[in-house]
């Protein structure tokens, strides 16, 4: 499951996807994947300076059910293939850029939206495995058939699989029913989904309910499911069936089965998921016979660092080493845990380190017993479960928090990072045992436990379990990252009670000297459903808590920060260069133009080399100019130099050749008049935990600028998300977040914006609210400049257009002009008009040529006549006319301009 990495949506959109458990005779379906999208559609996804990714999307047919896919390869030959899929509630669209990165890495990967998700149909059935986990089968099979996929024979391609939360359990799910599979790189996900929902027999219901909402309702799950899910929810209580319908979906009940190699990655800050799901999936997989690595990152479905870009560095070298074969590539350590190192001085937040071991240590190793005080405890349940204690706050931990504040989040998200957040318990609802002062510092990386004998007036107990470090003053106490453990414990209302051991929640914690370890047995949760009836209970401990170490597991020395060796080196070098350029440099930067002051952009004669190249142009001489008011369309195929420029323009990389003036200033790096452009890039990173109002303050602030010229409410406004504002931007749409970055964008009211691709991942109603964005911005007398490879709306919202091809200038000016709309008419006729007809048409003054199409009859003019004098003729000519328009579209003129080369 996916819930995203840690936000709701993003911690319901990383991960829970149904994984597929296929029946054995699927494997033998060989090509069973028909296309029900034609050749799909086509585009490459590139920009200047890398290789180009082309995508083809299709919509297969997976047993009835419509599967959305999107295929990225670059390069050419075979190679190994990877299948790619996204988190609960998300879409193929979630992992866009990861597959970009990893076609480029040098295989093809094929990314798809899971049942119930995205465009694709069916309902989610939770990774059934005949549903979704069939759906992965049938799309190796589809990967088998492809010509630049390796194969290990006939049918089988080589594959791997990866995915986080919901994907993870796919990735695990596809090996154990698929042996095409050859390596899997699951994230923060789930062995057994009945034990992660109904942990020791106790219904996890908060984050049950955010699975069901999210998904969309009861009406968007298999029946099945949400009847059990009614069910359980009305009881409170997990009954045996609901535990066999979550296990038939769970990796656990093919654990025997799966045998490749596996890299692991589970957040120490997941409430959902916790280390111990991942712990049994790699003792189960290694007794296979199989490679697992480890790797225990510092978030998880309730927030904290999500390490994206050190995991996918390490998926691809994992790849490399199993499905390209590349002995001697390094995956890492086999086992890796984050440890926060402090606090980072510029921005507050945690500073990350790793420690790894060169075997897993597993849960128990090294175990320390500390001794507890106490005695025993009495305490109750209250009636209802009522008020429950909090120890965390499941899937709001992270940024945002959905606190519904501004920064009401922000506290939570620093909190998350360090392993710590809300935790409360009610008195005379918990049982407390605390140990002596600690004498030395104690790392706990594992789960401890400690017995103890339980006694109820009622027949079973529900506990949960939780160790405090508390400081030194007594008072102030961290709940590592607010996991608590639940237990159900039967059977203790008769004689002297039972006596059982508890397992805690698994953390990776160091305490100081001088701090206690305190255990804490409350007999409610808000996360959980406790015992509506009121109960007195009775807990006395047996043992001490017995605490495992890990000391093989070292953390990497801090390296001495890299100013202290080259800061006197550097301030020397930086004296001698400024006596020697000062002057130079006093005059490099070209005076304003007051001619130019009023018009907000104009490049001239603008060229810039590929690096390591003499004669290789990204741009040459490229020369245009853009004035007020206007809605400025850059088009081009790929490679055709629009990012190289857009960076130039931007300031972020120095052209060779010309200049670019922005109001009369040339542009360089931090040009102060860059403060007057405002630039949207795709993929703009927002913390999703925060409300979008406070993504916005944020970004504000981090400009130095005073918040009074931020113009938010202006911004906002043009953007229309309205009370979308205050929601934490997990919650968002596609749609929405693009609007949120778009907002982003307009911050300060700058006089030139610039839009990359603003359009992508969006739907009809989605873009035309863009489109209107972009002309309500410019209607007030600044300039947008759009790139975008979606013809017809750039034909619909720009007024000039500037296309460009292997760098250089190919046309600009108005749109109406370039699409040339009043020399090329379509004539709709009622009947078909026969050949004869056609030629008299064509021999009519004023006609270049007549041909006839679907509908009617293409006529293109010479510019000496107009439509309504060829309207007369037609009639005279007793030609059926129902219609007469222009016809050459945008894309037309485009295609002609730059010869097809796209």
């Amino acid at each position: 499951m996916d819930l995203r990495l840690p936000e709701l949506r993003a911690a319901l959109r990383g991960g829970l996807r149904p994984a597929l458990r296929t029946p054995r005779r699927w494997l033998a379906a060989g090509a069973a994947v028909a296309v029900l999208a034609g050749a799909g559609t086509f585009r490459a996804v590139a920009s200047d300076e890398a290789p180009p990714v082309h995508r083809s999307d299709r919509v297969l047919d997976s047993g009835g059910t419509r599967i959305d896919t999107s295929y990225f390869t670059s390069g050419g030959g075979r190679r190994p293939a990877v299948l790619l899929t996204h988190g609960f509630g998300g879409s193929k669209d979630d992992v866009r850029g990861q597959a970009e990165k990893l076609a480029r890495a040098g295989y093809a990967v094929l990314t798809w939206s899971a049942r119930g998700f995205g465009d694709s149909g069916g309902r989610i059935g939770l990774n059934d495995p005949k549903a979704e986990v069939a759906d992965v089968s049938r799309l190796v099979d589809w990967l088998a058939a492809r010509p630049e996929v390796r194969l290990d024979g006939k049918g089988d391609p080589r594959v791997g699989v990866t995915g986080a939360s919901y994907g993870g359990a796919v990735s695990l799910l596809s090996a154990g029913y698929d042996k095409r599979v050859d390596a899997i790189a699951p994230s923060i996900t789930y062995w057994s989904l009945a034990e992660a929902l109904f942990p020791n027999g106790v219904f996890k219901k908060t984050w049950a309910g955010l699975f069901l909402n999210t998904g969309g309702g009861c009406a968007r799950f298999e029946p099945e499911l949400c009847r059990m899910y009614q069910r359980v929810a009305r009881t409170g209580v997990p009954d045996e069936a609901a535990r066999r319908l979550l296990e038939a979906r769970s990796p656990a009940a093919v654990g025997k089965r799966i045998d490749v190699p596996t890299l692991f990655f589970q957040g120490q800050n997941d409430s959902l998921f916790p280390l111990g799901q991942a712990d049994e999936a790699a003792r189960a997989i290694r007794a296979n016979g199989a490679p697992v690595d480890v790797d225990w990152i510092a978030g998880g479905h309730d927030g904290g660092a999500m390490e994206t870009a050190r995991i996918a560095g390490r998926v691809t070298d994992w790849f490399d080493r199993y499905l390209k074969e590349e002995k001697g590539t390094d995956t890492g350590p086999a086992f890796r845990v984050t440890r926060t190192g402090g606090v980072d001085s510029t921005d507050g937040a945690a500073t990350l380190r790793g420690a790894d071991a060169e075997a897993y240590p597993g849960l128990g190793n090294r175990r320390r017993d500390v001794e507890l005080g106490g005695g025993t405890r009495h305490f109750e349940n209250p009636a209802g479960g009522s008020p429950p204690a909090i120890s965390g706050l499941p899937g709001l931990g992270g940024p945002g928090g959905g606190a519904g504040e501004e920064g009401g989040g922000t506290a939570l998200s620093q909190l998350s990072s360090f392993g710590r957040g809300i935790s409360f318990d009610f008195p005379g609802q918990h049982a407390r045992f605390d140990s002596a002062p600690l004498r030395r510092d104690l790392r706990i990386t594992g789960a401890p436990t400690v017995r103890v004998q339980l006694k109820s007036s009622s027949a079973d107990m529900v506990l949960f379990g939780k160790v405090y470090d508390v400081g030194s003053d007594g008072t102030s106490e961290v709940l590592p990252s607010n996991l608590v453990a639940p237990v159900r414990v039967k059977g203790t209302g008769s004689g002297g009670g039972k006596e059982a051991e508890l397992t805690l929640p698994a953390v990776d914690h160091e305490l100081r000297k001088g701090h206690r370890l305190r255990l804490v047995l409350a007999s409610t949760d808000l996360g959980y459903a406790s015992p509506a009836e009121p109960a007195a209970y009775r807990a006395t401990l047996k043992g001490p808590l017995r605490v495992p170490t890990a000391p093989a597991v070292d953390t990497a020395a801090a390296p001495l920060p890299s100013w202290v060796w080259w800061l006197p080196l550097g301030g020397a070098l930086l004296a001698l260069g400024l006596l020697l350029t000062g002057r130079r440099r006093t005059t490099a930067t070209p005076p304003p133009d007051p001619a130019l002051a009023e018009v907000p952009l104009e490049i001239s004669n603008l060229s810039k080399r590929y690096a390591k190249s003499a004669d290789r142009y990204a741009v040459r001489e490229l020369s245009f100019r853009v004035e007020k008011g206007q809605v400025l369309g850059l088009l081009g195929p790929n490679g055709a130099g629009k990012t190289t420029t857009l960076r130039m323009l931007m300031g972020l990389i120095r052209p060779d050749e010309g200049e670019i003036r922005v109001f009369g200033h040339a542009i360089r790096p931090g040009a102060p008049v860059l403060s007057r452009v405002g630039a949207f890039v795709e993929g703009s990173g927002f913390l999703p935990h925060l409300t979008g109002r406070a993504n916005l303050d944020l970004y504000w602030r981090a400009t130095g600028r005073p918040a009074e010229d931020a113009h938010t409410a202006q911004a906002l406004e043009i953007a229309g998300l309205g009370s979308a504002l205050d929601r934490a931007v997990r919650t968002y749409s596609q749609g929405m977040r693009q609007r949120l970055a778009l907002a982003q964008a307009m911050l300060g009211l700058p006089d030139l914006l610039i839009l990359d691709e603003p359009t992508n991942g969006l739907d009809p109603p989605q873009i035309r609210e863009m489109r209107e964005v972009m002309i309500r911005y410019a209607a007030a007398g600044r300039t947008v400049i759009v790139s975008s490879h979606l013809l017809a709306e750039v034909e619909q919202s720009c007024t000039h257009l500037v296309v460009m091809d292997r760098g250089a200038l190919v046309q600009a000016g108005p749109v109406a002009e370039i699409t040339g709309s009043g020399e090329q008419l379509l004539v709709g006729t009622a009947t078909e008009v026969p050949e004869p007809m056609v030629h008299k048409i064509a021999a009519l003054p004023g006609v270049r040529s007549a041909v006839r199409t679907d509908g009617g009859i293409l006529v293109q003019l010479d510019g000496t006549t107009g439509a309504s004098r060829l309207l007369t003729e037609l009639v005279r000519l007793e030609v059926p006319v129902e219609s007469l328009g222009p016809h050459r579209r945008l894309e037309d003129a485009f295609l002609t301009l730059i010869g097809g080369s796209a």
